[in-house]
């Protein structure tokens, strides 16, 4: 099973290198590539600074640039 299914949504930083300002945006997953650590999905989030990019545009994210990771078809755990 792979570790990230589609439906799951990643959060993952977009950096850019002139500003130095970053933004944070979350891809709904369609699919991944375990052996290349490649996920595959579409932008679910408005950027605000990286206006080139589009909600719903296909993208390709590396594993090392996710930072969080949400199924939403199953209830959060709490710590406690």
């Amino acid at each position: 099973m792979s570790l990230y299914q589609p439906g799951d949504h990643v959060k993952v930083e977009f950096a850019d290198d002139s500003s130095g300002e970053s933004e944070w945006m979350w891809i709904q997953v369609e699919s991944c590539d375990d052996e290349n650590r490649i996920v595959f999905g579409r932008l679910d989030s408005e950027p605000i600074l990286h206006v080139r990019l589009k909600v719903g545009q296909e993208l390709a994210i590396s594993y090392d640039k996710i930072r969080d990771h949400r199924r939403f078809d199953q209830p959060q755990s709490s710590l406690q």
